[in-house]
């Protein structure tokens, strides 16, 4: 099942706005680390054509999805990039119902448990959390008692200090941007450093997963 590969490491990696000449090099240092699931952002330089290559380079060994989709139009252009998953940071229903159309995995932002239970209602597959720093892990822990068959995915202010706190809150995985992509390593070519930061995460996530 394709969620089940997107969540096994635990870990999403949410790649913003990087130099297009690096991004290869980037995911390619991730998926070495361990992670299986990769957004790239639709806001970033060649966005789609960089979901084609990681698409045709990785196979199933990494599912890439498309990350800060806002309406149904980025979902299609993602879609037929090849993106696996719609990553947003808002609750749209036609953006749900579009990846749903073309059997992709749809994940809308939410905040509150109304918004999580409408998501599920227009047909998500998981619910992002977002940004999980202004909610926190306690909220996901309540959240869980009654909606506990629902998988959440808080996104935003997470990194390796706090990302036991949300495993073990519920969490099925979390999305890491910043502090799992470190901009000198990047600018660097620290191929290897980022590799070891992602290897970080993935088991610490193990870990919290017990």
């Amino acid at each position: 099942m394709v969620f089940n590969q997107l969540i096994k490491s635990g870990i999403i990696a949410v790649v913003r706005k990087i130099n297009p000449t690096k991004t290869l090099y980037v995911i390619d240092s991730l998926v070495k680390g361990g992670i299986t699931g990769v957004e790239i952002t639709v806001d970033s330089e060649n966005a789609f054509a960089l979901m084609k290559e990681v698409k045709e380079k990785y196979g199933s060994d990494v599912i890439v999805g498309a990350g800060t989709v806002l309406n149904e139009t980025a979902a299609s252009k993602a879609i037929e990039a090849g993106a696996e998953f719609i990553f947003a940071p808002t609750l749209n229903k036609e953006t749900i119902v579009t990846a749903k159309k073309h059997g992709k995995i749809a994940i809308p932002g939410v905040m509150t448990p109304t918004e999580i239970i409408r998501a599920c209602e227009w047909g998500a597959d998981a619910v992002k959390i977002f940004p999980a720093s202004v909610l926190g892990s306690t909220f996901i822990k309540e959240v869980k008692a009654p909606l506990r068959d629902i998988p959440i995915i808080p996104t935003g202010g997470i990194d390796l200090e706090n990302v036991v706190d949300y495993i073990r809150a519920g969490a099925s995985a979390i999305g890491v941007g910043s502090s799992l992509l470190n901009k000198q390593y990047v600018e660097d070519n620290k191929w290897q450093a980022l590799t070891d930061v992602a290897k970080q995460f993935v088991e610490i996530v193990q870990y919290a997963r017990g």
